[in-house]
């Protein structure tokens, strides 16, 4: 069983910076890809970012490429997404996942079954 345990949210103008950190817990092994989720107001969830086991990202939403970085410290058990250039858009509840199914190269959340319980960030304009 797993927990993942989400820190690191808040608020912030737009063009600012956040990094949020996720902390893992539990047995880690069967852990295939990981994954920073976020649920706007009103809208469903929407798969944000996506690491490997590996290290290596393999996955971002078009909407945040070139501005967020997925990394993991396993040494750590620590998953990371920092976040700049924010804009309004960008308020939700950020979520950190955990699936023991891939691909990693590509986002479904129904393969998801591990969650964290969110972090709340706000970016005002």
């Amino acid at each position: 069983q797993v927990q993942l345990v989400e820190f690191g949210g808040g608020s912030v103008q737009a063009g600012g910076s956040l990094r949020l950190s996720c902390q893992v817990f539990g047995v880690t092994y069967s852990i295939r890809c990981m994954a920073w989720v976020r649920q706007a107001p009103g809208k469903e969830r929407e798969g944000v970012a996506v690491i490997g086991t590996d290290g290596v990202p393999t996955y971002y939403a078009d909407s945040v490429k070139g501005r967020f970085t997925i990394s993991q410290n396993n040494a750590k058990n620590t998953l990371y997404l920092q976040m700049n250039s924010l804009k309004s858009e960008d308020t939700g509840m950020y979520y950190c996942a955990a699936t023991t199914f891939g691909p990693c190269y590509t986002f479904n959340l129904e393969k998801y079954r591990q969650w964290g319980r969110g972090t709340q960030v706000t970016v005002s304009s």
